[in-house]
């Protein structure tokens, strides 16, 4: 299963993947595939499973429960367990991929929010946000999304636009979220339209926020020295984009471009990369984090087990 792609950093808040961007992708997908290896065999055995005998602690019958990376010592993640109830689990392989996706949504969504050590309020907009969703499971796992993360350039909080680190390049992402029998007409480089109705109503051009964003990209990674392709994107998944020009080193994505975008992206079949994972760790370590400590914490764990429990 390779969908799933990994939420590395989610505006200002704290990310496990500030920690050690080398580790955490490579480790999310050995246990993304390990997971779902073992989810999907025993819901290929489900009808002699249903036979395993239960503990009844009291006169109501309890069903036997599954956990997933469940963490073989108590510790500050217990909280990342997912639980499938034997009898509970869909009837078809492609209910049962999207409820694993699910399941896994929650817990990207906890490692772009909090550490061993630290945790960050979490804003429920984007506990919520379809756009997350979208992102994260329609694109491989071996894309790495910045879901507007906030730089911290001179001692001054920038906010920049989504930015996918892919194996072959970086694409930053302005999106038009617009009414769905909207038109959007690209004008100048400072105001476009929104046509609905006959009605005109003006909006700021995404290429600012693009830009902005490129910039801020590219005099980080120059300052390492890591040269990388920079692509930048403006996309309406559900509304035409009309234009007389594209911009200069900008595609504008509408409805009827927007299959064959998508079909590129998802077939792009590559690993990771070292110089994908350095771009990475560079681009992280000049966001801003707001967090607090844990009440109390206890060393992080590498090791899952998937165990069973009988209530």
């Amino acid at each position: 299963m390779e969908a799933l792609a990994q939420l590395i950093k989610l505006q200002d808040y704290v990310s496990r993947y500030e920690w050690n961007a080398f580790r955490y992708p490579s480790q999310f997908i050995r246990l993304k595939n390990e997971n779902w290896n073992k989810l999907i065999a025993l819901w290929e055995e489900r009808e002699d499973l249903s036979e395993v005998k239960v503990n009844v602690e009291t006169s109501e019958e309890h069903h036997p429960r599954w956990k997933i990376w469940k963490r073989k010592s108590k510790s500050v993640h217990d909280e990342e367990n997912i639980e499938a109830d034997l009898y509970d689990l869909p009837d078809t392989k492609e209910e049962l991929k999207r409820y694993f996706l699910d399941k896994l949504l929650q817990i990207q969504l906890k490692w772009a929010t909090s550490t061993v050590t630290d945790i960050s309020f979490v804003d429920k907009q984007w506990v919520e946000d379809p756009e997350i969703r979208y992102f994260l499971q329609r694109f491989p796992d071996t894309y790495l999304f910045m879901y507007y993360p906030v730089f911290n350039i001179k001692k001054a909080p920038v906010d920049g636009e989504i930015i996918l680190i892919t194996p072959v390049g970086i694409e930053i992402i302005s999106q038009i979220r617009a009414e769905k029998d909207a038109t959007i007409i690209a004008q100048n480089q400072r105001t476009w339209i929104v046509k609905e109705n006959d009605e005109e109503r003006k909006m700021l051009s995404p290429q600012i926020a693009l830009k902005r964003t490129e910039q801020i990209i590219k005099s980080i990674l120059n300052h390492h020295e890591v040269q990388l392709p920079i692509q930048k994107t403006v996309l309406a998944k559900e509304n035409p984009i009309h234009f007389l020009e594209e911009p200069y080193q900008t595609k504008l994505i509408g409805m009827h471009q927007y299959e064959s975008w998508f079909r590129q992206r998802r077939n792009i079949s590559s690993p990771l990369k070292s110089h994908q994972l350095k771009t990475a760790e560079i681009l992280l370590k000049h966001c801003q984090t707001t967090s607090v400590k844990r009440p109390e914490w206890e060393e992080e764990r590498d090791e899952f087990e998937f165990v069973s429990d009988e209530f």
